[in-house]
């Protein structure tokens, strides 16, 4: 059941305090021209609206937009999710919006799918990183390619570290699998994800790639 939207609260001109008896009262008029200002800009405002989840990593804080997935973290707390979020948009906890990913999300833990299909919105990322990402989304379920595959598929051959850094910045981890992408010598690599690399071979567990 979707939350009320918030209303403005009404401002009380008629409170009595040192600095107001000072400054002394703006006209009704002006209050109320204010008051609209403010509420056609919070009408205005873009809506994320966010949902929370249990998972074997932990509690999972999805939000999304009307352009699809934007956010996707956990092993941080509530308010350090929603404080990462667009600080110019409204917010609203919605689970019904949220349904789509986070029906997707269960079943990917309960072994049931490997792939997500759903929408994104990576707009925050630059084009190269969003161009690393797309390409990570290639790596099956249950394998994994080495940082230097992924720049090579992109056509930049020597920036393996730079693919390493684009794969730090991914805001919906395991809807986007950067967890697939490893070192040349095997190794697990970075994972900026909640948990760390603990994480990362957890993933990688259940996709049967370890």
């Amino acid at each position: 059941m979707k939350e009320p939207t918030k209303m403005i609260p009404e401002i009380n001109t008629q409170a009595s305090d040192p600095l107001r008896a000072a400054l002394g009262t703006p006209p009704a008029k002006a209050v109320a021209a204010s008051r609209c200002q403010v509420q056609e800009w919070f009408e205005a405002a873009p809506l994320i609206e966010w949902d929370v989840i249990p998972s074997p990593l932990g509690t999972l804080y999805l939000a999304a937009n009307t352009y699809g997935l934007y956010s996707l973290n956990f092993g941080v707390s509530q308010a350090e999710f929603i404080g990462q979020l667009d600080p110019l948009a409204r917010t609203r906890r919605n689970p019904a919006a949220l349904a789509p990913f986070t029906a997707q999300l269960r079943a990917y833990f309960a072994g049931e799918r490997s792939q997500f299909d759903l929408a994104l919105d990576l707009r925050q990322l630059t084009p190269f990183q969003r161009e690393v990402l797309q390409t990570a989304c290639r790596i099956p379920a249950g394998s994994t390619w080495t940082y230097g595959q992924i720049a090579q598929a992109i056509g930049r051959p020597r920036a393996s570290r730079a693919v390493g850094q684009a794969l730090g910045r991914n805001p919906v981890p395991i809807v986007v699998p950067c967890h697939r992408v490893i070192t040349s010598t095997g190794g697990l690599g970075g994972y900026s994800g909640g948990g760390g690399l603990k994480s990362k071979k957890f993933l990688l567990t259940l996709e049967g790639a370890l």
